[in-house]
């Protein structure tokens, strides 16, 4: 943990993983950026819990898999606490059978850890700032990864039975696409509308379905049908 002091600035950082270098390697590149700075360092994720009511950190990067409590059940209880911080999940992800899971937890997003250092900064500073996003490749891999499973099929009430009476023709369009890993532009130049009312219709979306973040949009097209299984 730093003993710098806070700057109003800064979003404040804990790092949860086993792996001791891993730890080291994230702290060392995000500390070098001015904005953004390390609090806290857990090695499990009891450490991760307790950490965060301790430190009360902007953003919890969590590694999935860790010893005793994983990154799943580590985040679903710092997300239930009161005014908790947005969670990433940090995952090797091709190799990982736990990121729907993760997702349901209330994670906000992932950061794969083979990513570019930019990418990772990104995402942090766009979760930190209130917004929450899976890269559109890495939500196509996710789709990819859990609509293979058997386990995890769409409701058998039909694809859109929950939706119905809930949101229009035009807001199941585009949930389909954010479901597909479609950012704003791209959802604008399907369905041949502006960039900013592509945006009107995410918001309208979270608002109606009670959403938290663009993830849980993505879970719940997933879960509605709206997304192929078929890839």
């Amino acid at each position: 943990m730093s003993d710098a002091p806070d700057t109003p600035a800064q979003i404040r950082i804990l790092l949860a993983d086993d792996q001791p270098l891993v730890r080291s390697g994230l702290r060392v590149l995000i500390n070098d950026n001015a904005d953004l700075r390390v609090v806290a360092e857990a090695g499990n994720g009891g450490e991760a819990v307790a950490l965060a009511a301790q430190v009360k950190p902007d953003v919890a990067v969590l590694d999935i898999r860790m010893p005793g409590m994983d990154g799943i059940e580590a985040a679903r209880r710092i997300v239930e606490a009161q005014d908790a911080p947005r969670v990433l999940m940090l995952t090797t992800f091709d190799d990982d059978d736990y990121v729907y899971g993760a997702l349901r937890a209330g994670a906000s997003g992932f950061l794969v850890k083979d990513m570019a250092l930019e990418e990772i900064l990104g995402a942090i500073r766009v979760v930190a700032a209130g917004d929450a996003l899976i890269a559109p490749s890495v939500t196509r891999r996710l789709i990819a990864e859990f609509a293979s499973r058997p386990d995890h099929g769409a409701p058998a009430g039909g694809p859109t039975r929950k939706l119905d009476g809930v949101i229009t023709e035009r807001e199941v369009e585009v949930l389909t696409l954010v479901g597909r890993g479609l950012s704003n532009s791209e959802i604008a130049a399907t369905l041949v509308i502006s960039v900013a009312t592509a945006k009107s219709h995410v918001a309208r979306l979270l608002t109606k379905l009670d959403a938290r973040d663009r993830v849980q949009l993505v879970i719940l097209a997933y879960e509605a049908g709206l997304v192929s299984t078929r890839g």
